[in-house]
C-alpha cells in the first residue's frame, strides 16, 4: 500500500498532467480508494498546494483548459451551454451566478472579461479569484456541502443591497406544465432571491434536464426570459418553450446520446 506522501505526490503530478480530476477518476488512475484520495485532498488543501473544487480538484493558481464537470453525465454539453451563455454577458455587466456545474462552466469561460460577478457558490469564486477584472461579491450563509453553496437567511438578506443585469442559473429539471425545478431543495428561497435581483434571467439545462421533474419547485416560465440547452433539444419541445414565452439558445452539440443525470440535482 502506497504512503501517504506518495500518493500526495502521485495526486499532484496526476493534477499538473491531467489538469482538474473528479475523486472517481483519481482513484482509478491512482489505483487506490476515493477515500485515500478524500484523504489526500484535505491534506494538499489545508497545505494550500491544491484547491477543492465540486467532486474533484485543481492546483493552486494553474490554470488548465479541463473542466472540472468531465465525470458528470451530459460534460461536453455543459461545457458548450457554458461557452453559450458566455456570448451573452456584455463587458461591463454585472451577472449573479448561482451553483451548479453548468453555471460553473459559464464562469470558467468569463475568464478574462471585465464584469461584476454577484454569487453564492464556492466553487464559482475559486474559479474568478485571481480575475483582475473580476469584482466577485459572496454571498454569505450557511454552506450547503452537496452542492457547495451558501444558503439561507443571511444569503438572503445579503441580496437586498444588491442588483444586477441577468442572473444565469442552473435547474434539475424543466417541466412544461410547472416550471423550472431543482433537487436541492434548501436552495429555493435563495435561488430566488437572487433572482429578484436581476433584471434579466437565464437558465442553463442541458437536454436531459427537460421534460422532467424534481422536488423543489424554483419559479414558473414568466421568471425566465431565456433558456440555454444544446443542440440535442426535440423540435416539439423547442416549440412548446417558445409558446411559454421562452427565448432558446441552443449550443452547437456533437451528435451524442442524452445520458441519464440520475437524481443528483447538484450537477445541474
Amino acid at each position: 500500500m502506497p504512503t501517504q506522501s506518495a500518493v500526495d505526490e502521485r495526486l499532484l503530478d496526476l493534477l499538473r498532467r491531467r489538469g482538474t480530476r473528479s475523486v472517481t477518476e483519481i482513484a482509478g488512475t491512482l489505483d487506490v480508494g476515493e477515500a485515500t484520495v478524500r484523504r489526500s485532498l484535505r491534506r494538499l488543501a489545508g497545505s494550500g498546494r491544491v484547491i477543492r473544487t465540486y467532486g474533484g480538484a485543481v492546483l493552486t493558481g494553474e490554470r488548465t483548459t479541463h473542466a472540472p464537470t468531465e465525470a458528470w453525465p451530459n460534460a461536453q454539453a455543459k461545457r458548450e451551454i457554458g461557452a453559450a451563455a458566455a456570448s451573452l454577458v456584455p463587458d461591463g455587466a454585472t451577472v449573479v451566478l448561482s451553483s451548479g456545474s453548468t453555471v460553473l462552466e459559464l464562469a470558467i469561460r468569463l475568464r478574462g472579461r471585465r464584469l461584476t460577478a454577484i454569487t453564492n457558490a464556492i466553487d464559482v469564486v475559486t474559479a474568478l479569484a485571481d480575475e483582475p477584472e473580476i469584482e466577485v461579491v459572496v454571498l454569505g450563509g450557511m454552506l450547503l456541502p452537496r452542492s457547495r453553496s451558501l444558503i439561507g437567511h443571511l444569503t438572503d438578506r445579503a441580496t437586498r443591497d444588491l442588483r444586477a443585469d441577468i442572473v444565469f442559473m442552473g435547474a434539475s429539471a424543466v417541466d412544461l406544465e410547472h416550471g423550472f425545478m431543482t433537487e436541492e431543495v434548501g436552495e429555493i428561497q435563495t435561488d430566488r432571491a437572487m433572482r429578484g435581483i436581476a433584471r434579466e434571467c437565464v437558465v442553463l439545462a442541458d437536454a436531459s434536464k427537460l421534460d422532467r421533474v424534481a422536488p423543489g419547485f424554483m419559479f414558473g416560465f414568466d421568471q425566465v426570459g431565456t433558456l440555454v440547452t444544446d443542440g440535442r433539444l426535440r423540435p416539439a419541445m423547442r416549440a412548446a418553450l417558445a409558446e411559454r414565452g421562452l427565448r432558446v439558445v441552443t449550443a452547437p452539440s456533437a451528435d451524442l446520446p442524452i445520458e441519464t443525470a440520475g437524481s443528483n440535482g447538484s450537477e445541474s
